[in-house]
């Protein structure tokens, strides 16, 4: 297998080339949703790239394992182990269980990724799980020096550790827990940065999970359930670690910290960071009370992978603004790259030097830092291509097993049409055939393509104009 993938490593602040600890086979991890609420289109453009991460590492050969946790317990929100605890906190708004909770947000998680064509990974762990392998963590940290018990909690001693800000992507004054998010900061600690591994005190007294431990009945801290979870099922050491760009400090931080404490030895050699989704006012969250999800972007009429495509097209490492102007171009785009390539005909002999040439391209453009968007322009170069339409298709297949877009896959037309999208079509029709009378042939164009984007075709016949779902 010829290695020629690079991507750019967060812990060295590079791009590198990729080595795995074990010829042809990678160890992936993914740190996983808190299922406490939906998830937003911010935090599914993460997925979005690692899916391509992985499914690039499957393409060029490798034999990948990827595991991803689910927090389905605690996760407290701020930097400083305080703050509402976002499980009780759902279980609260919707008076269910907390466990109630987790499993329906688990499944709907799943069925967002399944619409976004985003591969459910090899392995999925709830943290609930795993509370025995927290605990024999936790004794093992204690038994080396690196922990201690203060208060009813047991925290991790950074204090002990030769280097903790590992990624130095801010300054040591900036990252201090007692200076973020404006939090009271926790008396018990020895140091600001030290965190909470386990606790049996907390403002949580009515916490609904809890469970019996050396130290008290209580339950884990957030950052111990990824380095316990990923080592249960990949070892003590793996390839790639992934997550959105707020994770680095302090969760992926104290992840290092926690784990290389443990081991002794470098856990984890590749850091994979996707960066925000923005909106106008900023990056998107959902504390911010409404927020945008893959439901809401199909009750506005949009196919999801129209989403998919819009965070294809701009590169994993830098801001993504979301608009719904942004995401109307980009959805007329993927309505006609997609009735262009469904219109070509299968019949004939695949050229085999052509596919050759362009899977290699192809590939040479994904290990050049996952370059998303020159993928996606080489469909467009292979369309224009000198070639017959069976070596296009095929070509364009293959890329699909990457950029996950269904670009080839006939898509199920549905008989049932709702009131609301038929009266749209025929209000559309209406304003087209004005605009023609006026011969404004423009915004005629305009509304062809407005009804394209939004899956529907129109073709003028002599009985008049005919439309149907594409």
């Amino acid at each position: 297998m010829e290695n020629k993938l690079q991507f750019y490593n967060t812990l060295t602040k590079k791009v590198e080339k990729f080595v795995p600890i074990e010829e042809g086979k990678v160890k992936m991890y993914t740190c996983g949703p808190t299922v406490y609420h939906y998830a937003h289109i911010g935090n599914l453009r993460t997925y979005i790239e690692e899916d391509v991460l992985e499914k690039t590492l499957r393409y060029l050969g490798y034999d990948v394992k990827r595991v991803m946790n689910i927090t389905d317990v605690g996760h407290l929100s701020s930097d400083a182990d305080t703050g509402e605890d976002k499980m009780l906190k759902g279980a609260q708004r919707e008076h269910k269980t907390v466990m109630e909770i987790a499993g329906f947000y688990t499944d709907a998680f799943f069925e967002d990724c399944r619409k976004l064509n985003i591969k459910k990974p090899d392995v999925v762990e709830p943290a609930t799980n795993c509370i025995s392998e927290f605990i024999h963590m936790i004794e093992t940290l204690l038994e080396k020096g690196y922990a201690y018990v203060a208060g009813g909690n047991v925290y991790f001693d950074t204090s002990k550790l030769e280097e903790y800000y590992v990624f130095r992507t801010q300054s040591k004054d900036e990252l201090m827990v007692g200076v973020r998010d404006d939090v009271t900061e926790d008396v018990n600690k020895k140091n600001k940065n030290d965190f909470v591994l386990w606790f049996t005190k907390s403002k949580f007294e009515d916490q609904a999970l809890k469970w019996d431990s050396p130290w008290g009945v209580g339950y884990p801290g957030w950052h111990i359930e990824c380095s316990c979870i990923s080592m249960k099922h990949l070892g003590t050491e793996m390839d790639i670690h992934c997550g959105g760009v707020d994770n680095i400090f302090p969760h992926h931080t104290n992840e290092i910290a926690q784990s290389e404490a443990y081991t002794g030895h470098k856990w984890c050699g590749y850091w994979f960071h996707v960066h925000h989704l923005n909106d106008k006012d900023g990056k998107m969250s959902k504390s911010k009370g409404d927020f945008l999800t893959v439901s809401l972007l199909e009750k506005k009429g949009y196919n999801p992978l129209c989403y998919r495509m819009f965070a294809l097209s701009s590169h994993y490492r830098k801001p993504l603004e979301f608009s719904f102007d942004n995401l109307d171009n980009m959805a007329l785009q993927y309505a006609k790259l997609r009735n262009r390539v469904s219109s070509l005909n299968e019949e004939g002999e695949i050229d085999s030097n052509v596919f050759a040439s362009y899977r290699s391209k192809f590939e040479d453009t994904l290990c050049n830092d996952l370059n998303t968007s020159m993928a996606l322009t080489l469909i467009y170069d292979v369309l224009k291509e000198d070639v017959n339409d069976a070596t296009k298709k095929a070509i364009i297949k293959s890329f699909d097993e990457v950029l996950g877009l269904d670009l080839t896959v006939k898509e199920e037309k549905t008989g049932n049409v709702d009131s609301e999208l038929e009266s749209f079509i025929k209000q559309k029709i209406e304003e087209r055939a004005e605009a023609k009378k006026a011969k404004d042939f423009a915004k005629a164009d305009a509304i062809r393509d407005e009804l394209l984007a939004k899956g529907v075709s129109i073709k003028d016949t002599r009985e008049g104009v005919k439309w149907e779902l594409v």
